[in-house]
């Protein structure tokens, strides 16, 4: 814990030098294990209108992993499952849209955000892994029934929890959450593919300047946005100075090293949905590079009730269009978890 605190410290010093307008919170930086005061900074709009967020930290298998939570105890949970190389930060603002009328839970992954980042020979850096310990997580909160929503990363993550746990999910939400290789295009995808078949230190070093130097993590917010104004360079600045921490980009590549293994689950995970037919929203930036269209308009042939939206936006679509996504997704679970009685 002591290691995250002084890592946070760093970061809000960087954060504070740079050009961007991020800056991390007093709050953050002082948290225990358990609920974080906020105090010191400017309340976020959700304690405005009286449903504050928290941060708190849980030990699961001796690692500690950080969360917010917002919204009454006793509503019905939305687990929220993030993208790479991002954390629960890019869920900020749907949480306090959301947190009036479900419980809302966002953690961050093993090696993300503000949860620990044991180096990978301590951890193993799997998506087997990083569900294991989310699954580890819900069990320790108590959540015995969630809706999971999910973006980029988050898939891998949510189908295997769900897969694993199909009478637990009480409705999916995919927002640029690839289960399809309709969704991973050849001509963004091939140097991943080439390093599947061949792991070698070039294939690596030309990954690693890909997928995570400064320019690509900035690319990955601002590509295919129509008012690049509405996208706060703060979620970037923040991920250059998580990702540039010693040993975290080793741990991205393990990660994006081992995305390979999520082609070999799609079968289960189209099983999973043919035969549960869980309720689904999909809403998805229609100009994603990553993750284009096709890959949002196949989950139609296994669930061909669910609910699909194109946003004219990116692949963090959020960040342009949060307004948009929440409204559908409060629509969308006040329709089917009340219909479900759920």
């Amino acid at each position: 814990m002591t290691r995250i605190l002084t890592f946070l410290a760093r970061t809000a010093a960087l954060a504070a030098a740079s050009a961007s307008m991020l800056m991390l919170a007093p709050d953050t930086l002082a948290r225990t294990r358990g609920a974080v005061p906020a105090t010191g900074v400017a309340a976020p709009a959700a304690a405005r209108v009286g449903v504050p967020t928290h941060y708190r930290v849980v030990r699961i298998d001796g690692v500690d992993v950080f969360y917010r939570e917002a919204g009454p105890a006793n509503a019905p949970v939305v687990l929220l499952l993030h993208g790479f190389p991002a954390s629960s930060f890019m869920y900020r603002d749907l949480i306090t849209e959301l947190a009036g009328r479900f419980r809302v839970i966002a953690p961050d992954y093993p090696g993300f955000g503000y949860s620990a980042a044991p180096p990978i020979s301590e951890f193993s850096y799997t998506f087997d892994r990083l569900t294991d310990v989310i699954e580890k997580f819900t069990d320790q909160l108590g959540l015995a029934k969630y809706a999971i929503y999910m973006q980029d990363f988050g898939a891998p993550v949510g189908f295997r929890l769900a897969s694993r746990r199909p009478g637990r999910v009480s409705a999916l939400i995919a927002q640029n959450a690839n289960a399809y290789e309709e969704g991973l295009p050849e001509n963004f995808w091939a140097p991943a593919r080439t390093l599947w078949k061949d792991p070698s230190p070039a294939n690596f070093a030309r990954i690693r300047e890909a997928a995570i130097s400064d320019s690509a993590l900035e690319w990955n917010y601002t590509h295919g946005v129509k008012e690049s104004s509405r996208v706060s360079p703060d979620s970037w600045v923040l991920q250059q100075a998580l990702v540039n921490r010693p040993g975290n980009k080793e741990i991205m590549l393990a990660l994006l090293y081992d995305y390979r293994t999520n082609l070999d689950h799609y079968a289960t995970w189209h099983t999973y949905f043919r035969k549960h037919q869980p309720p689904m929203l999909i809403v998805w930036g229609k100009n994603d590079v990553i993750f284009p269209a096709p890959g949002a308009q196949a989950y139609l042939r296994d669930l061909p009730q669910a609910e699909l939206h194109l946003l004219d936006t990116g692949h963090f679509a959020l960040e342009e269009k949060g307004p948009e996504i929440a409204q559908l997704t409060l629509d969308f679970l006040g329709r089917k978890l009340r219909a479900a009685g759920r």
